[in-house]
């Protein structure tokens, strides 16, 4: 390993250096200090996204009555 930074999503030519990208917020271009966002401003607004539950992973919930009761004695 060289030390280089590598894990940078960024990066198209694995130099690992950063390559501005449209903020996913406001389409402005993105900054290093707050990638992948263009400001601080748009990274709280995706964070408030998340809190509020703008944000949600999808789920499908289990019938638990399909379970019999010798499975939960486990």
């Amino acid at each position: 390993m060289s030390g280089k930074k590598t894990d940078d999503s960024n990066a198209s030519d694995g130099s690992g250096a950063f390559v501005p990208r449209p903020c996913p917020i406001c389409g402005k271009m993105s900054l290093a200090r707050y990638r992948p966002f263009c400001s601080k401003r748009c990274a709280d607004v995706d964070l408030q996204r998340w809190f509020t539950g703008s944000y949600a992973v999808p789920v499908v919930e289990e019938d638990r009555s399909a379970f019999s009761d010798d499975d939960d004695e486990r």
